[in-house]
């Protein structure tokens, strides 16, 4: 049954959406952090902030399809962010310190494949999130 869910078009519609949004939101934090020095936190939240507005409209109209325009489907989806995010960047930091540990790599580059790493793990969740909350199906 699981495996059906990974396999239909609205996962796969969530693919393509995903992927235009962690473009768009991985060249913002790379940049911020990069380029204009802000911190891991500040440049992975900038990501998920400006990629989360793209993302609302997009997945509303093109993946899950809902019909509702009520302030409470913005603030479920705003609270499913906020969660991801934090689950997400929380655990992909010291996840990625852990498995990179041995290597003793600079800090920007262990923070550059965390933020990396968070993407993918909150990519994830948020399919979840976005799926059974944020755009559930009354």
């Amino acid at each position: 049954m699981l495996l059906r869910q990974f396999a239909s078009r609205e996962f796969l519609t969530f693919l393509v959406v995903g992927v235009v949004n962690t473009l768009f939101g991985t060249a913002i934090m790379l940049v911020l952090y990069n380029v204009f020095g802000c911190s891991y936190w500040v440049s992975s939240f900038c990501d998920y902030f400006f990629g989360s507005i793209l993302s609302y409209f997009l997945n509303k109209h093109f993946t899950f399809h809902y019909q509702g325009t009520d302030w409470r489907s913005i603030v479920k989806f705003a609270l499913n962010i906020v969660v991801c995010y934090l689950i997400a960047y929380s655990l992909a930091l010291p996840l990625t310190r852990a498995a990179l540990e041995s290597l003793q790599l600079s800090k920007p580059v262990v923070e550059n494949v965390a933020m990396l790493v968070g993407t993918v793990l909150f990519m994830v969740i948020n399919y979840l999130g976005q799926k059974f909350y944020a755009f559930k199906s009354h």
